[in-house]
C-alpha cells in the first residue's frame, strides 16, 4: 500500500517515473469530476502496477532523481496524473496532454456537486469552493464565509471539506513488477495486457508501446514532429502519423501490419512520412488554399498520399500528377472514402500514358 501524498512526493523527488512508451494523458473533465466523487464518497478507483527496476538504460520521462532503483508507472498513470494536477495545481514532471481537463475543478459545499468553473454560475456564490487551494489552504479559512448559517450547517460543511482534505491521506494498492532479468519486451507485454481495461489504449498505443521497447525515442520523435505543424497552424494526431509512417513502411494503414516492422525500418519510414506529409500540405496550401487546421478536411486521405509519393519516388512526377492527386483529395474527402488497399484507390492520381 502507498499514500497518495507520500506517492505525489515521489513524484516531485524523481523515485517515481514514466516509462517513454506509456502514451500521453488522455483523460477529459468528466472522467477527472467522476474520480474525485469517487474518492470523496470511498468509493473503490483501481490500484497501481509500478515497474522497479535499477536499469538506466530505460528512457523516462519525469524528473529523474538520480541514481538507484526507480519506480515505472505501468497502470495508473491517469489516475495519478489527475489526482496529481487536482491537488498540487500543476502538471507532474512527465506530463504531457492537456492541464484544462484537471484545472478549475471547484466544490460545492451545500449540493456535494463537482464542477468545473464557470465564472456566471460561482462568482460571488462561497458554497463552491476551488480543490485546490482547499488542498493548499486547510478547510477552516473558508467557513469564515458563512457568517450567518448556523452551527449545524457549518459543522456539515466543514465534514465535507474535510473529506476532500483526506483524499491525499488515501492508501493505493501498490502492485510491483521487479526482477532484474526483466526485460523493456517483457514489460510492454505485461503494459498491454494489463491496459486491456480503463480507458482502453488504441491499436497504434499498442503498436508504439511496442516499437518503443526498441526504439525508446519513437514517441519523442513524433511528438516533435507533430509539434512543428502546430506551430505552422496544423494540428494533427500522434495516431495520424503513425498511420502514415505506417503506410509508408507497409503499404497499408493498419497498425496490425506494424508488428512486422523493426525499430529501424520504422524509423526510416517515419522520416520518408514526414517529407511526404510536407510536400502534400504544400500542395493543398498552395493549390486548394487549405493551410489550416480549421479547413483541412479529409486528413485520413493523406496515408494514402504518403504511400503514392513514396511508390513514385518520393514526389509528384509533374504538376499534371499532382492535379490529379488533390482531385482524387478533394472528391475522397468530400466522400469520405480511402482506401490504401485496392489498386484503384488512387488510380485517377497517377500519371497518364
Amino acid at each position: 500500500m502507498t499514500r497518495l501524498s507520500t506517492l505525489l512526493d515521489e513524484i516531485d523527488s524523481g523515485a517515481v517515473l514514466l516509462p517513454e512508451f506509456q502514451r500521453g494523458y488522455v483523460w477529459n473533465r468528466d472522467q477527472v469530476r467522476g474520480l474525485m466523487r469517487s474518492l470523496y464518497r470511498g468509493y473503490p478507483v483501481g490500484g497501481l502496477l509500478m515497474w522497479e527496476t535499477t536499469s538506466d538504460d530505460i528512457t523516462v520521462r519525469g524528473r529523474v532523481g538520480g541514481s538507484g532503483t526507480r519506480q515505472l508507472l505501468l497502470d495508473g498513470q491517469q489516475r495519478v496524473t489527475s489526482m496529481y494536477g487536482v491537488i498540487r495545481g500543476t502538471p507532474p514532471p512527465f506530463f504531457e496532454g492537456d492541464v484544462n481537463a484537471f484545472t478549475g475543478l471547484h466544490f460545492n459545499v451545500a449540493t456535494e456537486a463537482f464542477e468545473f468553473y464557470t465564472p456566471t454560475k460561482m462568482t460571488g456564490d462561497p458554497t463552491w469552493v476551488s480543490v485546490t487551494e482547499l488542498f493548499r489552504k486547510g478547510p477552516f479559512e473558508y467557513l469564515t464565509a458563512f457568517p450567518d448559517v448556523e452551527r449545524e450547517v457549518l459543522n456539515t460543511y466543514l465534514e465535507r471539506l474535510n473529506r476532500i482534505k483526506e483524499i491525499e491521506n488515501r492508501n493505493f494498492n501498490q502492485e510491483k513488477i521487479t526482477g532484474a532479468g526483466k526485460t523493456v519486451d517483457e514489460v510492454v507485454d505485461i503494459f498491454n495486457k494489463v491496459n486491456s481495461g480503463g480507458t482502453k489504449l488504441s491499436k497504434g498505443d499498442l503498436a508504439l508501446a511496442k516499437l518503443c521497447a526498441e526504439w525508446p525515442e519513437a514517441r519523442k520523435e513524433l511528438r516533435d514532429d507533430l509539434e512543428r505543424w502546430r506551430k505552422a497552424g496544423f494540428k494533427f494526431s500522434l495516431e495520424w502519423l503513425l498511420r502514415n509512417a505506417t503506410a509508408v513502411a507497409r503499404g497499408r494503414a493498419l497498425f496490425s501490419s506494424l508488428s512486422e516492422v523493426s525499430a529501424d525500418e520504422f524509423q526510416s519510414a517515419l522520416n520518408l512520412s514526414v517529407n511526404y506529409i510536407g510536400t502534400f500540405l504544400d500542395a493543398t496550401s498552395g493549390r486548394l488554399g487549405l493551410d489550416h487546421d480549421r479547413v483541412l478536411m479529409g486528413r485520413y486521405a493523406t496515408p494514402v498520399v504518403s504511400r503514392l509519393l513514396h511508390t513514385n519516388g518520393g514526389g509528384f512526377s509533374d504538376s499534371v500528377h499532382r492535379d490529379k492527386v488533390l482531385y482524387w483529395y478533394v472528391h475522397s474527402a468530400l466522400w469520405g472514402r480511402f482506401s490504401l488497399d485496392p489498386p484503384t484507390a488512387y488510380a485517377a492520381a497517377l500519371p497518364s500514358g
